[in-house]
């Protein structure tokens, strides 16, 4: 536990506007940058007024933690605020365990957060910076605009009101207020990378350019701002070649566009379907070998639990989702929901018994069914392209048959005459919800 001795200095700096009006929460890890970030926010009458509270994650990576979750409390009920403590479990899904304890830390904030709330993080000047160092890094291009002052988030927003404060300021109030805060001895290892750039190469940047840290983070203020012009010509370029389907991109209007504006637009959809960002080199990929592709090749490319596939004259973007298993079945009397390996669900709605159990497989290939309207069978390939059901989800497809080898559906997109009247009599939906 660190205990700096008081001094006397200047005054405050005052506390910049909160965002929205709901309530606030501040984020405290336990260290030095929240613990003042706390008693910063605390200090005024406004933010209490707008409801004040704490929330502290334990990761449970380290044999401290539960220090650090006792620091906080002990400074919150020196100044009468509550704290939220909720642990997490971080698996690391190979982006590293820095990422993945950040993002088990973040979705805890979101899961903890309340309607309108504001999350007040602890970021400064010099994270800024080191931010900036490491974007450069990797090859960033509009991430260069490194973190945001104010971004929606959750329900609400996030805040960092110390990102305009150096980190000499933050050390500085803390000894003038004697505040307590827990050292995390991972700090000091030149392990991660952002501690490299803090131990060694920022020091020497402000050796020769004292005002480094400050010139790095009007840089990216500067280039927020570019960002932000960008995005509105995103927008209007993205309604352009976007499908009905949000998440379609027409392969000719993309075409038709600039190959610089190709890769934004590609990162723009996708970022707003909520999916992974792409790996540095993924839009020349997609350029070279999804965009020129035959319509009927079926191309794709997966990164991070994403994928792309290129069908007909569209791009489809989506989570990657599995196949159903080729040797895969299953009895189903209808009664309770079905659930199939892929993590979709079959079930009835509402709750219906089969007159007999259906079995439940994958296509094999071959299969031919009665639609509604026919006399004659049809081959479930060609009523599938019918529908525009692309192979990426044919492979998923439940297929529904009787005992006698009868196929009655596929999924809910495809259902025979046969149960197609046994679902009308009884006034029963089949559905095949994808998980």
């Amino acid at each position: 536990m660190a205990t700096p001795g008081r001094d006397t200095g200047a005054g405050e700096p005052g506390v910049p506007a909160a965002p929205g009006t709901g309530p606030v929460a501040i984020a405290c890890s336990g260290g030095l940058d929240s613990t003042v970030l706390l008693h910063w926010l605390a200090a005024g009458p406004a933010l209490r007024t707008r409801g004040l509270r704490v929330i502290h994650v334990d990761h449970g990576l380290h044999p401290q933690s539960a220090e650090w979750a006792e620091a906080c409390r002990s400074n919150c009920e020196a100044l009468g605020l509550e704290m939220m403590l909720r642990r997490v479990v971080v698996r690391d899904a190979g982006e590293g365990l820095e990422a993945a304890a950040r993002d088990a830390r973040y979705a805890a904030f979101a899961e903890l957060q309340r309607p309108g709330e504001v999350l007040a993080l602890a970021h400064h000047r010099d994270d800024q910076a080191e931010t900036v160092l490491l974007r450069l890094l990797r090859g960033a291009g509009d991430g260069l605009a490194a973190m945001r002052p104010i971004r929606p988030f959750g329900s609400g927003w996030l805040w960092r009101p110390l990102l305009e404060q150096p980190r000499a300021w933050i050390e500085s109030y803390a000894r003038r207020h004697a505040l307590h805060w827990v050292e995390d001895p991972s700090n000091a290892s030149d392990r991660h990378d952002r501690n490299f750039l803090r131990h060694h190469v920022l020091p020497r940047l402000q050796e020769r350019w004292p005002q480094a840290g400050a010139a790095l983070a009007r840089s990216a203020a500067l280039l927020a701002t570019q960002a932000d012009l960008l995005a509105g010509e995103d927008a209007r370029r993205l309604a352009q070649v976007q499908g009905l389907d949000p998440a379609t991109l027409s392969v000719p209007a993309l075409l038709a566009e600039p190959p610089a504006w190709r890769a934004r637009l590609l990162r723009a959809w996708l970022a707003g379907l909520g999916l992974p960002p792409l790996p540095t080199d993924a839009t020349a990929t997609i350029g070279a070998e999804l965009l020129p592709a035959r319509p009927d090749a079926s191309a794709r490319f997966a990164w991070s639990g994403a994928v792309i596939h290129r069908w007909r004259d569209l791009l489809h973007a989506a989570p990657e989702r599995p196949a159903l298993p080729a040797d895969w079945s299953a009895q189903w009397s209808g009664e309770s929901p079905l659930a199939l390996p892929t993590g979709d669900t079959l079930s009835l709605e509402p709750p219906a018994r089969f007159d007999r159990p259906l079995r439940v497989h994958a296509r094999q290939g071959g299969e031919r069914l009665v639609l509604p309207g026919r006399q004659h069978h049809s081959e479930l390939k060609h009523a599938l392209q019918d529908l525009g059901v692309p192979p990426w989800e044919r492979a998923r497809l439940p297929l529904l048959s009787a005992d006698d080898g009868t196929l009655l559906a596929a999924g809910d997109l495809i259902i025979s005459a046969l149960l197609a009247d046994w679902l009308a009599t009884r006034a029963v939906r089949l559905r095949w919800i994808v998980g």
